[in-house]
């Protein structure tokens, strides 16, 4: 038998295939851009996310820098890690981009978000909104006869365990602001 001969199922490895394998697993980042506070710089940032088929999970943007006319721009995506670090390369190469961090790997960051829930409902799933609103501390911020809206703040997964369990009390509409994430400590 030759040496060149390989079995059947087995499989050939390069000696010159010196590159990283990635993985085919999607994970979550939560990316904070540092850009210039001026017109079309949104639109470059999601023209990026859209024009190579990147899908944007959250995303907030405002003014942090009022004399330096600089907007942090939060985004949450999820992609292979190859995509994730795509996603930060072609940020960086954005020209009023000044920095782009990517908070899931950087440290432990603290992630908030601010959620409104209209619940409309009578009896007993009127009082049992109320009781699992006051477990989740939110508040309720406008009342009717026939419904509450109540306002919660927290990170990303307690916003979806109160939405969860606000459905079959009557649920009828949800706005979220998106995420807004720091890193923690110095």
């Amino acid at each position: 038998m030759s040496a060149l001969h390989i079995k059947k199922g087995s499989t050939r490895h390069s000696a010159y295939n010196l590159r990283p394998t990635f993985s085919d697993v999607q994970e979550r980042h939560t990316l904070a851009v540092l850009v210039e506070n001026e017109p079309g710089v949104l639109a470059r940032v999601i023209g990026l996310f859209s024009g190579r088929g990147y899908n944007i999970e959250s995303l907030t943007v405002a003014e942090v820098d009022h004399t330096g006319h600089l907007s942090r721009i939060t985004i949450v995506t999820k992609g292979t890690p190859q995509v994730i670090e795509q996603i930060k390369a072609q940020l960086g190469r954005i020209i009023p981009v000044h920095d782009v961090h990517d908070l899931t790997v950087e440290g432990p960051a603290v992630e908030r978000e601010l959620a409104i829930f209209k619940v409309a409902g009578e009896g007993d799933k009127r009082v049992e909104a109320l009781r699992l609103a006051d477990i989740f501390r939110a508040n309720v911020v406008d009342s009717t006869l026939n419904s509450f809206i109540f306002e919660i703040t927290g990170a990303p997964d307690k916003i979806d365990a109160f939405a969860d369990l606000m459905r079959p009390l009557g649920l009828v509409e949800v706005a979220r602001t998106g995420v807004a994430a720091l890193l923690r400590g110095d």
